[in-house]
């Protein structure tokens, strides 16, 4: 017997199923990222996003379809991350608004979905480019439309919609070239496939684990072994977050386990932009909770008793601490008076992160190239900063679309994002600000500073590929400018300094070198004077970044 529509309860177990299948494959989606650069890729992105929005799923208590799309809109907005992941939670929006006034949806109601989906993505990008995830949605969009004509079989519907999908990434090869040289389909097509692929396994009434939405993507929380009490040693299973107030530094996380270490055992520390998650057995979890209020505020915070004595006490006296603590914040940020202008950046190392503060940036969110933030990781930034008017500087061209996304969510403050895409440019742009300028004034002058820095970015490659007629081993060291890879080499130094042959020109005046976490000071003070010999003419500035991943990052003024 044809099924003819889908109920809140199968739609949920179809989301929570297609997110579980993301997370499933999302180091798949990776690999086929053109860029071979080691850092934050498509798959996490994605999948980052998707389970914001399952664990908001998954909390609600016997839900209707208004409240369902309000959970799975939402959730994928806020936890958006990567251009990838802005995109698909956009899709997810466009979707969900559809839905939202319906008890069950049929055939006709899911091409309209899939068809607000796509229009509502291709809306969020400034200039949609096809051959990407929204090529593949477009297809999909298409082909629901076709097909809601002919049939309201949802047995039908569904695989004939998918089969298409599948031809249409196929397809995005031939659409955009870099993707044919590298010899990959689109990662983020790829993505939105393994969702409503899941999505269809849930529909067909297949087992789907679901435990992936229940943790942190890339974490493991330890849980109580199921031992005797006498085996325990310390009684207290403690779990809480902190919301940082200022950047959690290795060297805050190394002191802060060696401290838990010194309380308990079964550690867990997991730093992840302006958050870290925390767990430890011990048997005192006030001692636990009082080192973590000197970092920041703390949330969701988690006492079981191993051995069922005074849990409800304990967990009385813990949320008391963590509201006074949030409530003496609120008093203190409430003292402080607003002030016209703010600005937020994006950034990566301590020495890159000093910069921006010496440079009067009040708050910095940790992340970049390696980490991505999410659109919730920007909107906690712009309730910090106690300012009428933020400039945000996301450093990064994989994360300008969360910054616009936190801007259109915002309403009590001014939010001006300028659409910097390295950290070099993000320092330009701040020091071209001019404090006696008005907004409109100080955003041009911005901008056209930010125009005039050429970027260059030295990492090493994570596999082979072919990619802007290069042909790159893993393990090779690549040059990156700002339009692609410039240098190939087995050097770090002969590597960059064939990049900065390319970028610079005779009317270049200033070098500005950064050196990351990897790269020890006297060999970058070296590198520096080998520099200084091949351009006499120029001033080269050279600075400690700190950054991961990346040997040199650099600019040409």
């Amino acid at each position: 017997m044809a099924v003819k529509t889908i109920n809140t309860e199968m739609l949920r177990k179809m989301f929570l199923a297609g997110a579980a299948n993301l997370e499933a494959k999302k180091e798949f989606i990776n690999e086929l990222n053109v860029f071979p650069v080691p850092d934050g890729d498509t798959g996490t992105n994605m999948t980052l996003t998707i389970m914001s929005a399952a664990k908001e799923v998954q909390a609600l208590e016997d839900p209707d379809m208004v409240s369902m799309a309000k959970a799975i809109s939402s959730g994928s907005l806020r936890g958006a991350r990567g251009n990838s992941g802005v995109i698909l939670s956009q899709l997810l929006r466009g979707f969900t608004k559809e839905i939202r006034e319906y008890k069950e949806i049929d055939t006709i109601i899911l091409a309209k979905a899939c068809d607000r989906a796509t229009a509502t993505a291709y809306k969020a990008v400034m200039k949609p480019k096809e051959g990407t995830i929204l090529t593949v949605a477009k297809g999909i969009s298409q082909k629901a439309a076709e097909l809601a004509e002919t049939t309201d079989d949802l047995e039908v519907f569904l695989p004939e919609v998918i089969s298409h999908a599948e031809q249409v990434l196929e397809e995005t090869p031939e659409l955009l070239p870099v993707l044919k040289e590298a010899g990959v389909v689109d990662s983020g097509g790829q993505g939105l496939l393994e969702v409503i692929r899941g999505a269809y396994d849930a529909f067909l009434g297949k087992e789907i684990d679901y435990t992936s939405i229940e943790t942190v993507p890339g974490t493991k929380m330890v849980k109580p072994d199921q031992q005797a009490e006498a085996d325990i040693k310390f009684g207290y299973c403690t779990e809480f977050i902190i919301m940082t107030e200022k950047p959690f530094t290795a060297k805050d996380e190394t002191e802060f386990k060696a401290y838990l270490e010194s309380i308990g055992d079964s550690i867990v520390c997991v730093a992840d932009d302006d958050i870290v998650k925390i767990h430890v057995h011990t048997n005192d979890p006030g001692l636990a909770i009082q080192k973590a209020l000197t970092y920041g505020q703390l949330s969701r915070m988690k006492i079981d008793n191993m051995r069922e004595e005074h849990q409800e006490k304990l967990i009385r006296d813990a949320e008391k601490v963590a509201v006074q603590q949030a409530e003496a914040a609120e008093l203190k940020k409430k003292k402080e008076p607003r002030k016209p202008v703010g600005f937020i950046a994006v950034s990566i190392g301590d020495g890159m992160n000093e910069i921006f503060r010496e440079l009067g940036v009040d708050y910095i969110i940790e992340g970049g190239q390696t980490m991505n933030p999410s659109t919730d990781d920007m909107l906690t930034a712009i309730d910090e900063v106690n300012a009428d008017h933020i400039f945000i500087l996301p450093n990064n061209k994989n994360i300008i679309l969360a910054a616009n996304q936190a801007q259109t969510l915002t309403k009590d403050k001014d939010i001006i994002v300028i659409p910097t895409k390295t950290v070099p440019q993000g320092i330009t742009a701040v020091i071209s600000y001019m404090p006696e300028a008005d907004v409109d004034t100080n955003l041009e002058a911005m901008q056209d500073a930010v125009k005039n820095v050429k970027t260059g970015q030295v990492t090493y490659a994570v596999r082979d590929t072919k990619i802007d007629d290069k042909v790159i081993h893993e393990g090779d060291i690549m040059g990156i400018g700002d339009q692609g890879i410039l240098s190939v080499g087995q050097s770090v130094e002969d590597t960059t300094k064939d990049m900065l042959a390319q970028l610079v020109d005779e009317d270049s005046e200033l070098i500005s070198l950064y050196y990351g976490q990897d790269i020890q000071a006297e060999d970058a003070e070296k590198f520096t004077q080998a520099l200084e010999d091949i351009y006499p003419d120029i001033d080269i500035d050279v600075h400690m970044g700190g950054q991961p991943i990346y040997y040199y990052v650099l600019s040409v003024e």
